[in-house]
């Protein structure tokens, strides 16, 4: 029993006492309102109306067809109509109240999302990959991940292109919305840089450069500057499919140098490259709310984020098996079938 019910059931002993209210109300440390009032809840509902109620909404009642129906979109991207890059819980509510005429509270979506482990608002949707290579690469990808062959370097490489040095602190116009930050900003645009990187995954130190252009040269060169350190081993290189990637000076060089194996993610798939979660840490973390007075002073926050990450680098666990990812990708699939038959 807790101490308020307790206190409320000496309340109504202290009475059946024939003690006055005003005295009740004093030994109880409470006010002599209170004590009219479990006097009342105990003349009409007795003892079970001393205990406390549940000031809970009634639980929200949705049909099984609905619930599903919400965690099929909410694993795709939104219709292109929508203009939607990622969906928020009251965009899915909006949607299918629209599609469907249910009404249901983003509470009730925020939580369906958290059951299921679904991140839209945060990391994006699953975008299914129409490349006819898709399970093989899957496999040959995760393969490297989990069981990588013995005494061999796997490497991540790609590049986060076009990464602005914004000055926040300057008075000038236009004024713009961060949604980051919840707040506005006058920015002046300094320029860009490139960031190269190539992640060990065995170690989950990264090799970081930052370069004026992005193109086929700028790649080679940096390739061969993160194989250089492990002369002598068996490198896989985990990359996408940019053109700059399989250039015909690339594809020369690997001739020449036949210990160096290109592993390209399937199409439309980049989130299968470990880099990548690399270039979200440093974009929250180090890029998306800094300052910067020149792109010299940007570069120098990227060099020094990488030192910083270096030093106590430790490599990202990946647990998902070729097989749970294929699994993932037939639900999504039978989903999106399933969407297509019920909207015909």
């Amino acid at each position: 029993m807790s101490a308020a019910v307790a206190t409320r059931a000496r309340i109504v002993l202290w009475w059946s006492e024939g003690r006055q209210k005003k005295e009740i109300a004093g030994l109880a440390g409470v006010s002599r309102p209170t004590v009219d009032h479990w006097l009342a809840r105990y003349d009409t509902e007795g003892v079970p109306g001393l205990l406390d109620r549940s000031h809970a909404a009634p639980r929200e009642q949705v049909p099984a067809r609905i619930r599903c129906r919400i965690l099929a979109v909410s694993r795709q991207s939104p219709p292109k109509q929508t203009g939607l890059s990622h969906w928020s819980t009251r965009e899915i509510v909006n949607y299918i109240q629209r599609t469907e005429g249910v009404t249901v509270s983003h509470h009730y979506v925020a939580k369906l999302w958290r059951d299921h482990k679904l991140r839209p608002h945060r990391q994006g949707t699953f975008k299914i990959s129409k490349d006819p290579q898709f399970a093989a690469k899957v496999g040959d990808i995760v393969g490297l991940y989990i069981d990588p062959p013995g005494g061999a370097v796997v490497l991540s490489i790609d590049e986060k292109t076009q990464i602005q040095a914004l000055d926040r602190t300057q008075p000038i116009l236009p004024v713009a919305f961060d949604a980051t930050e919840k707040r506005t900003h006058d920015y002046v645009r300094h320029g860009t840089t490139n960031l190269f990187a190539a992640l060990n995954v065995s170690t989950g130190e990264v090799l970081g450069e930052c370069k004026p252009t992005r193109n086929g040269a700028d790649f080679l060169a940096f390739l061969k500057r993160a194989v250089r350190p492990h002369r002598g081993k068996q490198i896989h290189i985990v990359l996408d499919n940019l053109s700059t990637h399989s250039t015909p000076d690339v594809q020369a060089w690997l001739a020449k140098n036949p210990n160096v194996t290109l592993h390209f993610t399937p199409v439309g798939s980049s989130w299968l490259n470990q880099i990548e979660n690399w270039f979200s840490i440093i974009t929250r973390q180090a890029i998306r709310r800094g300052t910067f007075t020149s792109v010299a002073s940007l570069i120098g926050r990227i060099r020094d984020y990488l030192e910083h990450w270096n030093s106590t680098a430790e490599p990202f666990a990946w647990t998902a098996t070729a097989d749970e990812i294929l699994a993932k990708v037939q639900l999504v699939q039978t989903n999106i079938k399933q969407l297509v038959a019920n909207n015909m």
